[in-house]
């Protein structure tokens, strides 16, 4: 079954992606509100308010914003082949795939940015995204030399590498680590401030955290993404 966005959505997308975002609640008014974009939307919101002990949140939250408020299961890619075929491959996909469960979310330092991460058993959740990311590999254009070269400047390891020539991405499978996106990089001196205002501005995270239903979002000519369709996990 799949849960269709209200309204009109831009068909020119440059780049798909498959994501978890929150459905209607608490965590993703609290994530639109967080990043300025609600993705599933596709408007702009007003950012939460922060004390002026840190700095302003359009400015930590800049590079995360253009994505929504998300967990990736397979990285954005350029389309190989039509959208329909692609939308009846993710939705054959989320009928034979079973929902997760976590024992809840946390708020994480990963290095010098914030997410939230499940806690508990991920294992369900790391079955969803390498079903994504293998079961939809053909509707991927591999990337380019210049990608290549972009994402090696990083560091990767020899898995990493692997990752990346195979499946376009190097942080898949067992590289995979899911998180809900909630800043860029912050200064190293600030880190406890930012830490605590996110703190103050969550809603009770979910216990159990349960992941239902995948999401097929698009990139738009303005470069931020928004949800095409919403798919319930039935298998």
């Amino acid at each position: 079954m799949s849960l269709e966005k209200t309204g009109e959505f831009m068909s020119d997308h440059s780049r798909y992606a498959v994501y978890f975002m929150p459905s209607e609640g608490a965590l993703q008014t609290f994530g639109a509100g967080w990043l300025g974009w609600d993705a599933i939307a596709g408007a702009e919101v007003a950012q939460t308010a922060l004390p002026a002990t840190v700095p302003p949140i359009e400015q930590i939250t800049r590079a995360p914003r253009k994505y929504g408020f998300h967990g990736t299961l397979k990285p954005p890619f350029h389309l190989q082949g039509s959208l329909p075929d692609l939308k009846e491959a993710v939705a054959t996909l989320a009928q034979r795939t079973a929902p997760a469960r976590a024992a809840g979310l946390a708020l994480t330092r990963l290095g010098r940015w914030f997410a939230l991460t499940p806690t508990g058993d991920i294992s369900g959740i790391g079955r969803i995204a390498a079903a994504c990311v293998t079961e939809l590999d053909a509707f991927r254009t591999p990337p380019s030399v210049a990608e290549l070269d972009r994402r090696r400047k990083a560091g990767l390891t020899d898995r990493q590498d692997h990752h990346l020539r195979k499946w376009g991405y190097p942080y898949v499978l067992d590289q995979f680590r899911f998180h809900l996106t909630l800043t860029g990089k912050v200064e190293k001196d600030i880190l406890d401030a930012v830490e605590a205002a996110i703190t103050d501005a969550l809603p009770p995270l979910p216990e159990p955290f349960v992941m239902a239903d995948i999401c097929l979002c698009g990139e738009r000519p303005d470069g931020r993404f928004e949800l095409i369709h919403r798919y319930a996990l039935t298998g």
